[in-house]
């Protein structure tokens, strides 16, 4: 424990914690960069079999998961589920691109339940 007043001690372990708060962040950036290169795939599958580029079943199935993961981690589920939910956006809208450049689903479609077949 650092004593009051120790303002070199307390640089030193700063800097160590943000040392580690930055290799975290690398990791988190790889690892997202790899969840979207998986699901990159999963929008070219759907795109290319006519599936629609959102699937509500399984994304609330996703947060669930991720919510109890949180819990587990002792991590805030609103905030899990809000990131989740950003992902989510974001990997529907890369699908939702995919799908119209080969043809596919658009969003409009999407939303009022049609889907274009190729």
């Amino acid at each position: 424990m650092i004593k009051k007043g120790d303002k070199d001690d307390a640089r030193l372990v700063l800097a160590d914690c943000r040392a580690s708060i930055d290799n975290i962040d690398a990791a988190l950036i790889y690892i997202l960069a790899e969840r979207f290169r998986c699901t990159t795939a999963v929008g070219v599958l759907k795109a290319t079999h006519g599936l629609p580029p959102a699937d509500p079943e399984r994304e609330q199935q996703q947060v669930a998961r991720l919510r109890q993961l949180a819990k587990d981690a002792n991590l805030d589920p609103d905030f899990a589920e809000k990131f989740l939910n950003f992902v989510i956006r974001e990997v529907i809208g890369h699908h939702e691109k995919i799908a119209v450049s080969n043809g596919g689903a658009t969003k409009d479609a999407r939303s009022s339940g049609l889907t274009k077949t190729a």
